[in-house]
């Protein structure tokens, strides 16, 4: 008998039932250190008070109004924005793919409105992720997301992440934008060099393409600055966000210039519930606490001091652990063990991760963690490294 839920995730037997700041207790009363933050989205933790707060002032007052009225947090929260960004105009969504598709219509009404409508084809990065539509997978084109959904739509040509040589050979007359993740996540958190980033404006403006990034998982402060790109001092033309402005409730964004949403007035796009009064009211309150003086810089030390302690495990148990990547408080290990065994082995032992692509675990606190919680999660880190090398018979 199939499940009631639609059995398209291979789901842990655990059920959480209450979250605090780092923590999680499951149904059983058991306490997991949370560096997973629901896949970089809880971004301030678990039940952060002011979270908490100004969504329940919102519920007591408007829920839902749709689009086809002025949407007063939509203005406020798209005018802080575009502000702290390159960008000029912001459209609300109810999630990532969402933002991520806003991004390819942009792009294609862009190239339609300045009289190149044969500019329908993206230039994209191997190891990418964007989503779960089926635009965007067959963007990333993985045979265990595409196979049996096809025909896709072929719009994209995939080149080797970090390789301008490659990636300006391919561009075309009917090229119309450069689509990248300035660090891969699903991808295995591989970091584009800042150079390639600089390198990838000066290639759009060569061209006349767009540059679009993709900072649904590295954006809203996750690499100790407000979106990753910032790195390389270079700024986009479009760019998606989504799971840390939303702190755990479901919303995204398409920030775009002036220049590029050229083409997109009333009735191009549009979402029912995207930019709600409740997300509105959260994706504030959010920018609020991550846009207050010293946040971003505790980030950067935070993770800093993070990464010293990654590597020293990595140094520690070679057998284990091959090496220690990533930026801010998004950080990877790539492993020599499986990495699903580690994973598993690191939740008994009371630690969440993630695991990702090239055989390496996501590492992703909440931006809120603090050395005591660092120190406890490299410990279960180091004892369950010990525990693995000791399985295979290996020195720890």
């Amino acid at each position: 008998m199939v499940p009631v839920v639609m059995p398209t995730y291979a789901r842990i037997d655990v059920i959480f039932e209450r979250g605090e700041g780092s923590y999680l207790w499951d149904t059983e009363g058991r306490r997991y250190l949370d560096f997973t933050s629901g896949i970089a989205v809880n971004a301030l933790g678990h039940a952060h008070p002011y979270l908490v707060q100004k969504l329940t002032e919102q519920a007591h007052r408007l829920w839902h109004t749709s689009n086809l009225f002025r949407v007063a947090g939509q203005e406020s929260l798209a005018r802080r924005l575009t502000a702290l960004t390159f960008a000029d105009t912001v459209f609300f969504t109810n999630s990532g793919v969402e933002a991520w598709e806003c991004a390819v219509k942009t792009v294609r009404k862009y190239h339609h409105e300045t009289g190149n409508p044969q500019r329908t084809r993206f230039i994209v990065a191997g190891g990418a992720f964007h989503g779960r539509t089926t635009t965007a997978i067959a963007a990333a084109k993985s045979e265990k997301m595409v196979k049996g959904f096809g025909p896709l739509l072929d719009a994209f040509d995939q080149v080797a992440f970090n390789n301008l040589n490659e990636l300006r050979a391919a561009i075309t007359p009917e090229t119309g934008a450069i689509m990248v993740e300035p660090i891969l996540g699903e991808g295995g958190i591989i970091p584009a060099d800042l150079d390639y980033l600089r390198a990838l404006r000066r290639t759009a403006d060569e061209f006349g393409l767009l540059l679009v990034f993709d900072e649904i998982q590295t954006g809203v402060g996750r690499t100790g600055r407000l979106f990753a790109h910032e790195w390389a001092d270079v700024a986009p033309d479009v760019m998606c966000i989504a799971k840390g402005i939303g702190g755990g409730f479901p919303m995204g964004a398409c920030l775009a210039t002036e220049k590029a949403a050229v083409g997109m007035t009333a009735g191009t796009h549009g979402s029912t519930f995207g930019g709600n009064p409740l997300a509105m009211a959260v994706g504030n309150a959010v920018l609020d606490v991550v846009t207050a003086p010293g946040f971003l810089e505790r980030v950067e030390e935070t993770g800093s001091l993070l990464r010293t302690r990654l590597e020293a495990l990595v140094e520690r148990h070679p057998t284990v652990l091959e090496t220690a990547r990533g930026r801010g408080l998004m950080l990877g290990l790539r492993c020599v063990v499986p990495n699903a065994d580690l994973v598993t082995r690191l939740r008994l032992n009371g630690l969440l991760v993630v695991g990702a692509a090239d055989n390496a675990i996501r590492i992703l606190p909440p931006l809120i963690v603090g050395e005591t919680e660092i120190d406890e999660a490299v410990a279960i880190l180091d004892r369950t490294c010990r525990e693995l090398a000791s399985q295979n018979g290996t020195a720890a």
